[in-house]
C-alpha cells in the first residue's frame, strides 16, 4: 500500500524525503504568493555580515546604499537579520524593505525595521531562501561578511556564469580604504584565473568599489539600455530600451563574434512567442544564436550596449559618439 504525506504518494521514496518535498513546495507556494503583491517595483538584494556593529564603516555604507536605492524607487531585500542587513533596511526605511528570514536552531530574530513588518517572510531552508533572493532581484550588492556572505557571492557568480539565472549587476562594496573584496579578487586571479579554472571574461560578472555612489550608479546603469532577455527556441532575445542604428548593430557583430554559434546579431520587433509579455511588446530586440558557454562575454555585450546609450545621451548633438 502506498502511504502519503500531505497528499503526495510514496512510491519507494522515504517518508523523510516526502516530508522535505512537501515542506519545500509549501514554502515556495507561500513565498511566490508573498512576492506577487510586490512585483511592481525593482528590488536589490543586499548581503553582508550580521556581526558588524552599528556605526562601523561598512554598516554606514550599507545604510547609505539602502537610503539611495529607496529614494530611486527600489525595494531593498535582505535576510532580515542584524549587521549589514539591518543597516540596509534602516537606510531604506520600513516601507521600502523586504526581509527573507531563516529559521535556525538558534533563533535569528528579525531586525528592528522588519519586526512586525508585513514585508517579512520566514523560510525553513537555505536553498529556498537563496532562490527567493535571486529570483526576485534586479541586482545584488555584497558588503564584507563571513562564510554566509562568501557562499552567497560564489553562488551568485556561479549561477550567472552558467546562465542558470537571469543576468543582473553584482557589486562588491569595500569599506573606504578596505581590502576585503580587493583581496578576494586577487585570490580569484592568482588561484583560479591563472590555472584556467575561470576565464578572463568571468571577472566581468561583478564590480568592486568602495564608493556607495558608484555602487548605486552601477545598479541603475545596468538598465540604461538593457531591459531583459529570454530564449525563444534556440535563439537568445535581448530586449533593449531604444533601437540601435545599423552602424551600432555592425559594431556588435564586429566586437562579439565569439558569442555566436552561427549567423549574426540582428534587430527585430517582438516575436510571436513573446505574446505572453504584452507590456514590453514595443521594445526592440536583438536576436542571435548564443554560444551558451560565454556568459561573461554576454555581460560585456550588455555593458557595451549600456555604454553606447550613455555616450549617446551625453553627446551634444544627440547622435551616437562612436564605437
Amino acid at each position: 500500500m502506498h502511504r502519503t504525506v500531505d497528499g503526495l504518494v510514496e512510491d519507494g521514496t522515504g517518508r523523510a524525503d516526502l516530508k522535505l518535498l512537501s515542506r519545500t513546495l509549501k514554502e515556495l507556494r507561500h513565498a511566490f504568493r508573498f512576492f506577487d503583491g510586490l512585483r511592481g517595483r525593482p528590488k536589490v538584494t543586499v548581503f553582508g555580515s550580521a556581526r558588524l556593529p552599528a556605526g562601523s564603516p561598512a554598516y554606514r555604507q550599507a545604510e547609505s546604499f539602502g537610503r539611495a536605492m529607496a529614494r530611486s524607487g527600489w525595494f531593498v531585500v535582505t535576510g532580515a537579520g542584524e549587521g549589514i542587513m539591518e543597516a540596509a533596511h534602516v537606510g531604506a526605511g520600513r516601507e521600502h524593505s523586504i526581509g527573507v528570514n531563516i529559521l535556525l536552531p538558534f533563533e535569528q530574530s528579525e531586525n528592528t525595521v522588519m519586526e512586525g513588518n508585513p514585508h517579512l517572510i520566514h523560510t525553513k531552508y537555505f536553498f529556498t531562501r537563496k532562490l527567493l533572493f535571486l529570483k526576485e532581484s534586479s541586482g545584488v550588492v555584497l558588503f564584507p561578511g563571513g562564510f554566509g556572505t562568501m557562499d552567497e557571492a560564489f553562488e551568485v557568480l556561479t549561477l550567472l556564469q552558467t546562465g542558470k539565472t537571469h543576468p543582473f549587476p553584482v557589486v562588491l562594496v569595500d569599506e573606504p580604504g578596505g581590502t576585503y573584496w580587493a583581496t578576494w579578487r586577487r585570490f580569484l586571479e592568482d588561484s583560479l584565473l591563472k590555472s584556467g579554472m575561470i576565464s578572463p571574461e568571468d571577472l566581468s560578472l561583478f564590480r568592486i568599489t568602495s564608493s556607495v555612489e558608484e555602487a548605486v550608479r552601477e545598479i541603475h546603469g545596468y538598465y540604461r539600455m538593457f531591459h531583459s532577455l529570454r530564449y525563444v527556441g534556440p535563439d537568445l532575445v535581448i530586449r533593449i530600451r531604444e533601437p540601435l542604428d545599423p552602424a551600432g548593430i555592425a559594431v556588435l557583430n564586429r566586437e562579439f563574434p565569439d558569442l555566436l554559434v552561427e549567423g549574426t546579431i540582428s534587430q527585430v520587433n517582438a516575436l510571436p512567442e513573446e505574446a505572453d509579455e504584452p507590456e514590453i511588446a514595443g521594445l526592440p530586440r536583438l536576436v542571435f544564436r548564443f554560444n551558451a558557454g560565454r556568459h561573461g562575454r554576454l555581460r560585456q555585450l550588455i555593458d557595451r550596449l549600456n555604454g553606447s546609450a550613455a555616450a549617446e545621451k551625453s553627446s551634444p548633438s544627440g547622435e551616437p559618439t562612436g564605437g
